[in-house]
Order: C-alpha cells, then sequence, then structure tokens
C-alpha cells in the first residue's frame, strides 16, 4: 500500500478532515466527481435523520448535477464502510482511501 497521496487526493483528506472536525463527528469524508468538483460530509445522526459521512458527500454531489465519482475518501476509524451509495453514482473501479484522524492512509479499497 503506498502512503503517497496525490496533490487531488490531499485535497480531499483535508475537506473530509474539515467537516468530520466542524461538528466533532465520528467520520468525514469528500469525494471529486467527474468534473472534478469536490463535496464534503460528516456523519449525522439525529432522532430523524441517520447518514454517513460518505452517503452526505455524495448526495451533494449528486444535488449539484455530478455524472460521476473519481475518487472518495473517508476519514475516521471505521474499517468497513459502506461504499454502495459511491457505485450508485460512480460505478465500480472507484478508488476509496480511508484514512485515520490524522490524515495517514490507513487502507485503500475500490468499489
Amino acid at each position: 500500500m503506498s502512503d503517497e497521496l496525490t496533490d487531488e487526493d490531499a485535497k480531499l483528506v483535508t475537506l473530509a478532515r474539515g467537516a468530520r472536525g466542524r461538528i466533532g463527528a465520528p467520520e468525514g469524508a469528500a469525494i471529486r466527481d467527474d468534473m472534478g468538483r469536490t463535496y464534503s460530509g460528516a456523519t449525522i445522526n439525529t432522532e430523524s435523520l441517520q447518514l454517513t459521512a460518505l452517503q452526505l458527500a455524495v448526495a451533494q454531489a449528486i444535488a449539484a448535477g455530478a455524472g460521476g465519482v473519481e475518487c472518495a475518501v473517508i476519514v475516521g476509524t471505521g474499517d468497513a464502510p459502506d461504499v454502495a451509495c459511491v457505485v450508485d453514482l460512480g460505478g465500480s473501479g472507484v478508488p476509496v482511501i480511508l484514512c485515520s484522524s490524522d490524515g495517514s492512509i490507513r487502507a485503500r479499497l475500490s468499489t
């Protein structure tokens, strides 16, 4: 596993860490769409609404008219994220990078 991130993927890590930190969420996520635009989100868990950070980031991309996903990053402690929402928008083969809260890479997956 490479510990190297491209500049664009490092930007996603920064966005995911920021989204997580703003509300003290267990996870933050960020994605880059097929046009290079980025979206981020944090875990939402209220009485009436439960979304993973990744679901929120993907929902924002869909709402903005994204047609695909180039890459996704999840920052937090989870080891087996549900990436179905990425597959829904980006299809198979989208890289998903799992990072610790300090931004270091823990794993690289593919949808």
